[in-house]
């Protein structure tokens, strides 16, 4: 496969680039900043520093970025502290992540969500192909395909729901809700799931593949290209406390759009949503970036929390998209810093991803021999 490397066609030195990406690891596993910790029992976990646990969204993508970044070793303490302290081995969520965890291991929540779960099940085929299975918990494709046969059939075979609407093939927000969130909506990982998981589910994660891309271009607004935190499955803004808005849990949208491109190709309809939003920041509101806004592009009353993965994800969309827009929200994410201090852990991951995409280094990991 061919990896798009926006930074070498705007001609950025690569040893430039190259120096950036190990910046990156370094600034989130390694230097004074990190949000990666580790225990003596050859376990690691990383930290929301904003909110002083540890979730299966940062687990997950420490464990995608491990991968990417060929560190075995870092993924399977990632691995061993997420099978040892968030597996949920009873319950109506037995065989889910509890999503909110204390760095000693307490739960927080009993509850799993979603997105951790398709990360942490395409980031384990991908160390399978990368680094070859182990035995027990590190036969890391026996461990995919049992998390995402749970996704799928906790309602049929346990006590339980799924993480799936089984009906219209999106993405729940929670497995007891019927609303989602267009965040969670990846469907260039469902299109290798239905490559790599059981063979029975391949029918249903093709369907969703192609129903998430139907539904990313109903949800984004048709001016604005703004999509909500929450939304109904036929895309409109779901309002639960505020979270109707464009807000942090939205700027990925734009991310998933633009690798979703590159892995599998969307359609123009999809990457207009892109070129939509793109054209919002840089034409309609420049100068505002940071005010947080309904879909419509009506100003709410509060400031963006999260402005460094805003501007990653707005730079990632550019690999669905060309012309000056485009251009202008990458340059801006070059001339970004990480972020420090303590809101630094979801803009620096976004920040990680947005740079291994854009320049070429975001892939997938196909099956050796």
């Amino acid at each position: 496969m061919e990896y798009r490397n926006v930074f070498q066609e705007m001609n950025y030195p690569p040893a430039e680039v190259a120096a950036r990406l190990k910046e990156i690891w370094e600034h989130l596993f390694v230097g004074p900043h990190k949000i990666y910790f580790e225990n003596d029992d050859q376990t690691g976990y990383v930290v929301d520093t904003g909110n002083n646990d540890v979730r299966t969204e940062g687990m997950s993508y420490a464990m995608m970025l491990s991968v990417q970044y060929n560190r075995q070793d870092i993924f399977d303490k990632l691995w061993r502290w997420v099978k040892k302290f968030m597996w949920l081995t009873t319950g109506e969520n037995k065989g889910y992540f509890a999503w909110s965890v204390l760095p000693n291991g307490e739960k927080n929540s009993n509850g799993p969500a979603p997105d951790g779960e398709e990360y942490f099940a395409l980031a384990l085929f991908f160390a399978s192909h990368r680094f070859g299975n182990g035995s027990g918990i590190l036969n890391y494709e026996q461990e995919a395909r049992a998390i995402l046969h749970v996704c799928l059939h906790k309602d049929e075979e346990f006590p339980g729901l799924s993480m799936w609407d089984l009906k219209n093939h999106l993405i729940k927000f929670v497995p007891n809700c019927d609303f989602t969130d267009p965040s969670y909506h990846l469907p260039h990982f469902y299109e290798l799931f239905a490559r790599w998981g059981n063979t029975e589910d391949a029918a249903f994660w093709q369907e969703a593949a192609r129903a998430s891309r139907k539904f990313l271009v109903a949800a984004s607004h048709p001016v604005t290209g703004l999509t909500a935190e929450y939304s109904e499955y036929d895309g409109t803004p779901k309002n639960v406390k505020d979270h109707d808005r464009f807000y942090s849990d939205a700027y990925r949208t734009a991310g998933n759009i633009g690798l979703a491109n590159v892995w599998g190709g969307n359609s123009p309809a999809l990457n207009d949503c892109v070129t939509r939003l793109q054209h919002f920041f840089n034409e309609t509101v420049k100068g505002h970036e940071n005010r947080v806004y309904y879909i419509d592009g009506t100003p709410a009353n509060d400031t963006v929390l999260h402005p460094v993965g805003l501007i990653a994800m707005n730079a990632m969309g550019s690999l669905a998209t060309s012309g000056a827009n485009a251009t202008a929200c990458v340059e801006k994410f070059w001339q970004t810093p990480l972020r420090t201090g303590e809101r630094r852990y979801y803009d620096n991951f976004l920040y990680a991803f947005a740079f291994l995409a854009l320049s070429g280094n975001y892939r997938i990991w196909e099956v050796q021999g």
